[in-house]
């Protein structure tokens, strides 16, 4: 998919158009002698009548004393506080970083996503959130609920357990991944964007259809390989790192007594850097269930 898909998974706002039928995403499983860490790969929003749920995964969480979810800080409060603070540039209008080409192109994504506002409302954007804005708007307004996505379904399921959730980062380390971007970087994402507008949801489905049947493979063709082919810098510091750095705190995790459930983009956990893969590299070894 094209680099704005990888991006929104950066956020944990995998932009997911799921539909009813039953889904079998990927579960896996890594063990010692006194610990158990389950991996499940997610997507962020969802229709509330999505069926992805399965005995193996009830199981799972039925059997872990603790849930990890990439943020637990992603409060409207929050979030709108860290988005003024790091997305907006009223002093810059967005259309005056871009050339006339671009400023039309602008102005037709803003049109065919329906943006309230048109492109009007993307002026005080910085090219970051302006981007994402345009991805998301047309999937918000098919109906798609945050509150439905997988994570925070888990989230509320394993509280209603009285079981701790944590968060793998914070919503201002995910937020400061893409405001510390270069402007160039930035604007390459909006340019991004407007292909991705263009294009409509028939990719988004072939993505859909791979999460659903838990298809590594596809995942990582489908979401990653633009990116690690068009921008391996960013690439590095989106998946890499993140998952180098998960792999890291699931490995410490490990040395104690205790069954673990850990939840982050599906894309995260397909590919030749994946999660798995990361912790493999640790000593750590995992297997599909």
């Amino acid at each position: 998919m094209k680099l704005l898909r990888r991006l929104a998974v950066a956020l944990a706002l995998n932009l997911l158009l799921v539909t009813a039928a039953a889904a079998v995403p990927g579960l896996w499983v890594a063990r010692n002698e006194h610990a158990t860490v389950y991996l499940f790969g997610t997507v962020h929003l969802l229709p509330s009548d999505t069926h992805w749920k399965s005995p193996a995964l009830e199981k799972a969480l039925d059997e872990s004393q603790r849930l990890s979810i990439e943020i637990v800080d992603d409060d409207t409060a929050s979030m709108q506080g860290l988005v003024m603070q790091h997305g907006l540039d009223p002093g810059q209008p967005l259309s005056s970083k871009l050339n006339e080409k671009e400023r039309a192109q602008l102005e037709q994504a803003a049109q065919t996503a329906r943006l309230p506002g048109g492109a009007a409302a993307l002026q005080p954007m910085r090219p970051w959130l302006a981007a994402l804005t345009l991805t998301m708007a047309p999937l918000m307004q098919a109906g798609l609920d945050p509150n439905q996505g997988v994570d925070k379904l888990l989230k509320a399921h394993m509280q209603q357990a009285g079981k701790p959730v944590d968060g793998l980062e914070t919503a201002e380390q995910q937020i400061m991944m893409l405001a510390g971007l270069p402007e160039a970087m930035q604007l390459d994402f909006l340019r991004e964007s407007f292909k991705d507008v263009a294009e409509g949801p028939a990719k988004l489905h072939e993505l859909i259809d791979a999460w659903r049947n838990g298809d590594t493979a596809a995942i990582a063709r489908i979401e990653d390989e633009d990116l690690r082919k068009d921008s391996p810098q960013l690439y590095r510091q989106l998946i890499v790192e993140r998952n180098q750095a998960w792999a890291r705190t699931i490995a410490e995790r490990m040395r104690q007594p205790g069954v673990s459930f850990v939840a982050v983009g599906a894309g995260h956990l397909a590919g030749p850097d994946s999660l798995q893969e990361q912790l493999r590299k640790l000593g750590v070894s995992v297997t599909r269930e």
